[in-house]
Order: C-alpha cells, then sequence, then structure tokens
C-alpha cells in the first residue's frame, strides 16, 4: 500500500492512501464464500444460489466494508510510524466521482497539526505576584461583622440608625430583581443612610445606582448584576422594605472566642486579631494564586505566536462532539475554545521543555492535600492518613475526577515553573488594592 503526505502549509496536510487490490480481495473473497450457503435470492433454493448472483447482491457492500477496515487499520499504524502530533482526528475528503468499482481506490484525509514551537519561560514580564496583607482597618471591620454576626438580633417596625434593613432591590427595564440585607453604613452618601430612620415595613425608597456604594462592585452583590455592568450602571432602583433588625454587638469574651475557634485556640482580643489576619491571609494568598495563574496564561498566550489549522479544525468540530454542529456553529465554538487550545499547546510545550513529567504520586498526593483541606473547613483537624488514604482511592477510581485533578496539577506545576524560570514581581498591597487589580482598575 502507497501512503504519502502532501503538505499544505506547516499545520494542513493531506494524507494519500492508494489500496491495491492485493489488501482487501482476499478478505472479500473469504465473505463472499461464507455467504454462499445462506444466500437467497428468488428462483433459488437456499445455498444455490450462483456465485455471480452472490457477488451482485452482496459483493459492492462486502468490499466497501473491507476495504474501510483496511483503511483505518492502516490510517492508525501510519499515523503511529510517523509520529504525527495531531490536532483533531482525520477527516475523509469527499470525493462526489469515487468509483468503488476501480481496482486501485485512493483516499484522502484532512489532518490538522500541532504548531511546532520554543516557549522563552524567562522571557521579560510585567506580571505581579501579590502578596495580599490584611490591613487594620479590615481586621477591625471582620471583628465587627463577627460581634453583629453573633449578637442579639431583634426584629423591629421602624428603622433606626444603626439597623440592618432587608428588602428588594428592583427595576424591571433593568432587569433588576434581588432580595438582600443592607447594613446602611455601606452607602456612600451617609445623608442617604440617615433617609431610612424612620422608615417602616412596606415603605419603598427609591435610589440612584450611581455612586451608591463606595465601591461599585458592591452592586454586584447587593443588585446581582455583572462586573461588565457595574461602573456604567446609572438608573434608578426602588428598595421595598421587608424586615428591620437591630443587632446587639457580642461581647468580646472567651465564649465568643471558643464559640468561634474551638476552646482555648483564642485568648484575648490581641489573639483574635492574629487569628483572623492568619485565616484571611490564605485565604487572600488562595486568591492571589488564581490571579497569579490568569495573568500567566494571558502573558504566555500574548507572548507565543503561532500557527494553527484554524479551518480544520472548525470543520472538525461539525462532527466531533455528540451533536452535529452547523458551519456557524463550528466557527463560533472554535472562537470560544481557541485561547484554551492554545495554553494547553503552551503548557505542555512548556513542561516538556522542563522535563517536568505528571507522575501518579503527584496526583495522589495532591489529591490528598486538597481532601485534607476540605476536612479542616469543616472543621475535622484530625483525620488519619488511613482516613485519608481511602477517600483519595475512591476518588482516583472516577475517571472524570481522574482527569478534573490532573489538569489541576498540571496548572499547579506550571504555575511554579513561571515562578521558578519568569521571576514574577512580588508586590505586597491591602486587599482592597487586590481587588482593584483584579479587575483592572
Amino acid at each position: 500500500m502507497d501512503i504519502k503526505r502532501v503538505a499544505i502549509n506547516a499545520v494542513n496536510e493531506v494524507i494519500v492512501m492508494n489500496v491495491p487490490p492485493m489488501e482487501y480481495k482476499g478478505q472479500v473473497t473469504k465473505r463472499i464464500n461464507e455467504k454462499m450457503p445462506l444466500a437467497t435470492v428468488k428462483g433459488f433454493r437456499k445455498g444455490q444460489v450462483p456465485r455471480a448472483l452472490v457477488e451482485k447482491q452482496y459483493g459492492k457492500a462486502i468490499k466497501i466494508e473491507e476495504v474501510n477496515k483496511v483503511v483505518q487499520l492502516a490510517l492508525t499504524r501510519y499515523i503511529q510510524s510517523e509520529r504525527l502530533d495531531l490536532l483533531g482526528t482525520p477527516l475523509p475528503k469527499i470525493n462526489e466521482n469515487f468509483d468503488w468499482d476501480a481496482e486501485d481506490l485512493v483516499f484522502e484525509f484532512e489532518i490538522g497539526l500541532a504548531p511546532k514551537f520554543e516557549i522563552d519561560m524567562e522571557a521579560k514580564n510585567d506580571i505581579v505576584k501579590y502578596v495580599v496583607k490584611a490591613d487594620d482597618t479590615f481586621i477591625n471591620a471582620q471583628i465587627a461583622r463577627i460581634q453583629k454576626q453573633y449578637g442579639k438580633i431583634v426584629s423591629k417596625e421602624v428603622v433606626e440608625a444603626g439597623n440592618d434593613v432587608s428588602g428588594v432591590f428592583a427595576n424591571e427595564e433593568a432587569g433588576i430583581y434581588n432580595r438582600t440585607t443592607v447594613d446602611l453604613e455601606e452607602f456612600a452618601d451617609k445623608k442617604l443612610a440617615k433617609s431610612f430612620v424612620g422608615k417602616k415595613i412596606g415603605d419603598v425608597v427609591s435610589l440612584k445606582t450611581k455612586g451608591l456604594f463606595a465601591d461599585d462592585h458592591k452592586l454586584m452583590d447587593y443588585l446581582a448584576v455583572s462586573h461588565d455592568d457595574v461602573h456604567h450602571l446609572d438608573v434608578e432602583v426602588t428598595f421595598t422594605i421587608d424586615e428591620v433588625v437591630a443587632s446587639e454587638p457580642a461581647e468580646l469574651n472567651q465564649e465568643l472566642f471558643d464559640k468561634l475557634f474551638g476552646p482555648g485556640v483564642v485568648n484575648s482580643v490581641d489573639e483574635l486579631k492574629a487569628k483572623i489576619k492568619e485565616d484571611v491571609e490564605k485565604q487572600f494568598a488562595v486568591q492571589a494564586e488564581q490571579k497569579l495563574m490568569v495573568d500567566v496564561q494571558e502573558f504566555l498566550i500574548e507572548n507565543n505566536k503561532f500557527e494553527l489549522p484554524s479551518e480544520f479544525l472548525k470543520k472538525w468540530l461539525q462532527t466531533a462532539g455528540e451533536k452535529v454542529l452547523t458551519p456557524e456553529e463550528a466557527a463560533i465554538e472554535y472562537e470560544r475554545s481557541e485561547k484554551g487550545l492554545r495554553f494547553q499547546l503552551i503548557e505542555g510545550k512548556a513542561l516538556a521543555q522542563s522535563n517536568i513529567q505528571i507522575t501518579f504520586e503527584d496526583l495522589k498526593s495532591f489529591t490528598a492535600n486538597a481532601i485534607r483541606q476540605q476536612m479542616l473547613q469543616f472543621g475535622k483537624v484530625d483525620a488519619s492518613d488511613e482516613e485519608v488514604e481511602g477517600i483519595v482511592a475512591r476518588v482516583l477510581s472516577n475517571q472524570e475526577e481522574v482527569k478534573r485533578l490532573s489538569e489541576q496539577v498540571v496548572a499547579e506545576k506550571m504555575l511554579q515553573l513561571f515562578k521558578d524560570k519568569a521571576n514574577p514581581t512580588t508586590k505586597e498591597v491591602t486587599y482592597e488594592q487586590f481587588v482593584a487589580a483584579m479587575y483592572g482598575e
């Protein structure tokens, strides 16, 4: 069998396969012979049908089936022997004039190749690795929140200064309808907060969204709008009061400390502040790592340009999934996934260049650590190794979980590689500064 590749460009080729009769005739003859005793044709007894009639009735279908088997096996072996790094799978070229009665049969398959490129992990960059610190203002606000949360709640009929007010923000035209509880101190305009004093359950207050809060991002929580809307949202909303509550702050005493962290863990206000600082800065560190990963992805995609077999992939996407897509739908899907594909190729290349491999032990260790972290969140601090190993075994028996966790292990190693090689700038900031940087403001 003659198989060759015809290059279209660096990432698109056509595999041309010439299949001579010797590759399929023997198997076709064998199948015809097996069919002879079973063939039924009107006018002949079963098993007595002349060979010529059997070949006429079944021969072409058998030939097509056997040739396709030969072609698929040869195509798979060829791709393996040539070590082709493909994107997608080969697509047969449609030939409206294909002649199955010909002796030599020629098949063509379009293929998309992964681009060849190198990555300079030490390229100059302006990426910042944020270290987010909880300042006194943040910690004091957290303490006030805790005192309020664990304080005594008293329902009111009329709003007084310092009360929380629950109700519904609404603007039908802007698609806003969200029930929430508002701390009146959150309003940027203190006169607005005072205007709520004296209001009763059932009263409706009209508010302007522009400048409603000192931080526009709070509109995302209170009005349930997207980040894209927060800075230019300038409409009037109504707030219908349906509940008023007063809170008598909880005392900062040992009873509260034990309730928060367990007996004897925290024994003073200073220790409380230190504990809050420790806990929230751990949370900040996770968010900072997530931002760093996003920034690294954006930088590497922008800094490593290469050609993709885009038209081939759009065509391949039409039949790659469970649902057949139209050319327009496939183009939309390609645009949606192109950036992810580019980073996947970059990620693989970077790890290969640095001889970094993902082992099953890496996966087990990562999974065990994730499970321990989840247990800690639910207050289980004394999990035994045997207990954790049992959960790890159950999790890793699920192939979907293995795939998901493997992707996270790869991302973690990739991030560490970038930090080691690219040396991003470390910058210490407050949480408010970090939020501003995260949203590019």
